[in-house]
């Protein structure tokens, strides 16, 4: 991306929207298009103002963060979203991954890392905090009882998937990475790889982390045959 990187940001609070322009505005590779005060008005500027990345708060009137953030991916698929919250709990951030959230950062994020994970997302790449990682992990391995994370279920869950793939979307869900889960199913890099991509496509995600969201998730899950 050769331009700057045109970012939105949506907070219902004046003195943080401020503080994050004035940040934002101190890079030389992006520029601020506009400010939101609720999610309803966020997805009106995205509308009109066709950002690249919207920095989206979770909790706001008339319209929260995780359901404008869902109305912006689903019409606007080349602006990603980048939450930034005080929140970090699991419905908070399950909601927000599920909802096509590229980026999930909390509010004692520093400048440095705000600004990568704006860089990052606009780019197309998936960015979490270290301690919202952790509890997407942890989430995995919490609920594989209550909704297990098995291949026969997850394929069950989801039947758009072909064997191989509910065996990958699995291995995911475990943390693994794409050199484990091919040590794991004894195939090639490739091989993982285009799978993922595949079951990405079927599942409508666009990263590794809103895979492990709907496979831990309690969302009723993706299209069918």
């Amino acid at each position: 991306m050769d331009r700057p990187i045109r970012v939105l940001v949506a907070d219902d609070q004046a003195i943080v929207r401020d503080g994050l322009v004035t940040v934002l505005g101190l890079l030389p590779d992006v520029v601020v298009v506009g400010q939101a005060a609720d999610g309803e008005e966020a997805v009106a500027l995205v509308a009109d103002l066709s950002p690249d990345v919207v920095l989206m708060d979770l909790r706001m009137p008339r319209l929260d963060g995780a359901a404008a953030t869902a109305r912006i991916v689903a019409r606007h698929p080349t602006t990603a979203v980048l939450v930034l919250t005080t929140y970090a709990d699991d419905e908070s951030i399950l909601s927000a991954l599920q909802a096509g959230a590229r980026g999930y950062l909390t509010k004692d994020a520093g400048r440095a890392e705000v600004a990568a994970a704006v860089r990052a997302v606009a780019h197309g790449q998936t960015t979490l905090a270290p301690q919202v990682g952790a509890r997407l992990v942890d989430a995995a391995v919490g609920r594989a009882a209550a909704r297990p994370t098995d291949a026969a279920a997850l394929l069950a869950r989801f039947p758009v998937l072909t064997p191989r793939e509910a065996q990958v979307l699995a291995e995911i869900a475990r943390g693994r990475t794409n050199p484990e889960i091919a040590r794991q199913l004894f195939v090639g890099l490739a091989t993982v790889k285009t799978h993922v991509n595949a079951l990405f496509a079927k599942l409508g995600v666009a990263s590794r982390a809103q895979a492990i969201a709907l496979a831990v998730g309690t969302s009723p899950g993706a299209p069918t045959r």
